[in-house]
């Protein structure tokens, strides 16, 4: 899963999808946009600590989303807004407790914004995200913000998780309710934190996703929560559920690889979150869990949020406000196994995509 793109329903698509047929992921094509279906997004998040001796931590996430605009595609003209390409950009101050956050909208088109359809190769102003093509994946991410930049590398230590079933990942009881999803949890960073002018040496941990679908939502979900947790033995898991206004889970899973590769992928009513502890928010008043249980097949773990405050109001961009931030992940001896990114979407309004 991924920052919430609620307002991209407002964007002329129509309300018809079908179920995704099964098919093999290819790569490097599929690294690249798939602008056939309506929305897409590459999302990486990360843990980073400073070289110096301060030892500074940080959370970061990057999101570029694309959308298919139904109602212009039958257009000629270059200045029709076929396809959106929407950008999300955070620094989580672990030592600060505070979140610093910036966002971009522009239609395709012209150089200034692009989504390429043979790799990952995303611009979106001076926003730059690009997979190298030779050898290893490695992804280089330039995102200047309103006081602060991410300036990152990110390199391959394992190879690509398929989520669901060979990368058909369900998300709702209706087949066409799907999305194609793999994920590169693992990847070594480095790279450069700046916040305010004041620039960080930082190396650490990120974890990709990389999602595109017709349809996701059922209509009776109000939103999810996700986690998506890079383990310090080399394990990585994933785990969210799909929730309808009053709570209830409609829909459930994830996948635990193991640090040998062994992969178990999560069936529907296997993966549980129960709230433990709650924040609310001074700006919406939406009340998110930041501390849960999380049940697996696996383990069972908890999640809680290292700042509380990691609210992200996106309203200027996709038209949503949604909870994503650096979290630790316990197990259920009561050890911290790794960190990793907690989201949570629906909270402050329905989520609607």
């Amino acid at each position: 899963m991924a920052a919430s793109t609620a307002g991209i329903a407002l964007a002329g698509m129509s309300s018809t999808a079908w179920p995704l047929p099964a098919r093999t992921l290819r790569f490097p094509r599929d690294h690249g946009a798939h602008s056939e279906l309506r929305t897409e997004w590459w999302y990486i998040t990360g843990h980073a600590r400073s070289r110096a001796s301060d030892g500074r931590e940080f959370g970061f996430q990057l999101t570029f989303f694309r959308t298919r605009v139904d109602a212009t595609q039958a257009m000629q003209s270059k200045f029709s807004a076929q396809q959106l390409i929407f950008a999300h950009a955070a620094v989580s101050d672990v030592q600060g407790q505070k979140l610093w956050h910036d966002q971009r909208i522009a239609r395709a088109g012209f150089g200034l914004a692009f989504a390429s359809t043979k790799d990952t190769h995303l611009k979106l102003n001076d926003w730059t995200l690009q997979r190298d093509t030779a050898g290893p994946s490695r992804y280089n991410a330039s995102l200047p913000g309103n006081d602060f930049a991410l300036q990152l590398q990110m390199n391959e230590t394992q190879p690509l998780m398929l989520q669901g079933q060979n990368g058909l990942s369900r998300k709702g009881p209706e087949a066409r309710q799907a999305s194609y999803y793999y994920s590169h949890p693992q990847l070594n960073t480095s790279g450069k934190i700046t916040l305010q002018g004041q620039s960080f040496d930082v190396s650490g941990k990120a974890w990709l996703d990389h999602e595109w679908s017709e349809e996701l939502l059922h209509p009776d979900a109000q939103g999810w929560d996700w986690i998506g947790m890079n383990l310090d033995d080399g394990s990585a898991l994933t785990a969210f559920q799909l929730r309808t206004a009053s709570g209830g889970a409609i829909w459930d899973g994830g996948s635990f690889r193991s640090a040998k590769g062994e992969l178990t992928v999560f069936k529907r009513g296997e993966v549980t979150f129960k709230a433990v502890r709650r924040w609310t928010s001074p700006l919406t008043q939406a009340s998110y869990p930041v501390e849960w249980q999380v049940q697996t097949p696996t383990e069972r773990y908890k999640v809680n949020a290292v700042i509380d405050n990691q609210e992200l109001d996106s309203r200027a961009s996709t038209a949503a406000v949604y909870w994503e931030g650096l979290s630790e992940l316990i197990d259920s001896r009561g050890k911290r196994v790794g960190r990793g990114y907690l989201e949570m979407t629906g909270y402050a309004a329905a989520l609607r995509i």
